[in-house]
C-alpha cells in the first residue's frame, strides 16, 4: 500500500537509503484518481526496494512548494533525498516504472 508522505516523515524515509516516489495529488483531481491504482501497484511491486507514497497537496502544501509542484498529478522521484526525475500529468505505468527502475 502506498505510504502517506509529508513534511514530517520525509527525512526519516530518506534515511532508509531507498529511492522514494512521491505522488502529489488531491481528492478533487480526476487524473489523480486515475493514477492512484498505478501508484498502489508500484507500492506493492517495489515493496522493500523503494518507498512509494502519496502527498495530498491540500494537506501538505509545504512539501508541494518545496518540490515546485504546480500541476497535479506530479510524481517526483528522489534518490538520496534529492530529486532525480519527475513526471507531470497522467502517464502509463510503464513510464513511471522505467523512472523508478533507473534509481534502483
Amino acid at each position: 500500500m502506498a505510504q502517506a508522505i509529508n513534511t514530517n516523515n520525509l527525512e526519516a524515509l530518506v534515511q532508509t537509503g531507498k529511492p522514494i516516489v512521491v505522488d502529489f495529488w488531491a481528492t478533487w483531481c480526476g487524473p489523480c484518481k486515475r493514477l492512484a491504482p498505478v501508484i498502489e501497484e508500484l507500492a506493492q511491486e517495489y515493496d522493500g526496494r523503494a518507498v512509494v507514497g502519496k502527498c495530498d497537496v491540500e494537506d501538505d502544501e509545504e512539501l508541494a512548494v518545496r518540490f515546485g509542484v504546480r500541476n497535479i498529478p506530479t510524481v517526483v522521484f528522489l534518490k538520496d533525498g534529492k530529486e532525480a526525475d519527475r513526471s507531470v500529468g497522467l502517464v502509463p505505468k510503464q513510464v513511471l516504472e522505467e523512472k523508478l527502475k533507473a534509481l534502483l
